[in-house]
């Protein structure tokens, strides 16, 4: 049976992203006392900042997540694999990888199943897939995400955010492909408390965002005003 809105923790959702480019340590440690505070599934950062959100989240709820391959998926297979190898040694336990778009594109999808393969494998922890949607036809879509679930992913994940956001439609296409097999992450232009709502009621089990405290002040002000 779907919730209504007010039955939906959003912070139970929430993967606290820490992705300019010119985010700082400080930055990085903030998220994570935010994230520490709301008790959100995990804190999202690029490599190089994998050892301070560990050692700021040690032993807590919050996971350590990082990107590889971001934002553009083109590195070499080898560089990712080695990427997301470092970034487990140095704490993280997610891994948000994108996917090589050329590579799917250009129809090579057996190129795209062997990285993300291997991927999984080798590092033994929680693989999300980065689609990039926005910039993929409906019949590329369903390519991507079967290939990655064949791959053995834990997550399927709409975008980065830097080429376009997360849709209600995309989410609902993963659901249908997915059937509840993995999990599906909504990242990017996610700014409004209605819209991450309508992610999750979509089928989103995972929100990716910078804006996750903002997100609970602005429903909460709306709650507030409600009661008024």
């Amino acid at each position: 049976m779907e919730r209504g809105y007010s039955e939906i923790d959003l912070a139970e959702y929430i993967d606290q992203a820490v992705l300019q480019p010119t985010a700082t340590l400080e930055a990085v440690q903030q998220a994570c006392g935010e994230a520490l505070r709301y008790d959100f599934p995990a804190v999202c950062v690029y490599p190089w900042a994998v050892s301070t959100a560990r050692e700021a989240l040690q032993g807590k709820v919050p996971q350590v997540c990082a990107v590889i391959g971001f934002p553009s998926g083109a590195s070499t297979r080898a560089t990712k694999v080695y990427e997301a190898l470092e970034a487990v040694e140095n704490g993280a336990r997610e891994l948000d990888v994108v996917i090589n778009l050329g590579w799917l594109k250009g129809g090579d999808t057996e190129r795209i199943y062997q990285e993300m393969a291997e991927i999984c494998e080798e590092s033994g922890q929680t693989v999300k897939a980065i689609l990039e949607m926005a910039v993929l036809t409906e019949g590329e879509k369903r390519l991507a995400a079967e290939v990655c679930l064949d791959a053995g992913v834990s997550f399927l994940k709409t975008s980065t955010g830097w080429f376009g956001g997360a849709t209600v439609a995309d989410v609902r296409l993963l659901k249908d492909i997915t059937r509840g097999q993995v999990g599906i992450k909504a990242s990017g232009g996610i700014r409004t408390p209605q819209q991450a709502l309508e992610l999750i009621q979509a089928g989103a089990t995972r929100l990716g965002t910078s804006r996750g405290v903002d997100l609970l002040r602005q429903r909460e002000a709306i709650a507030f005003e409600d009661k008024e």
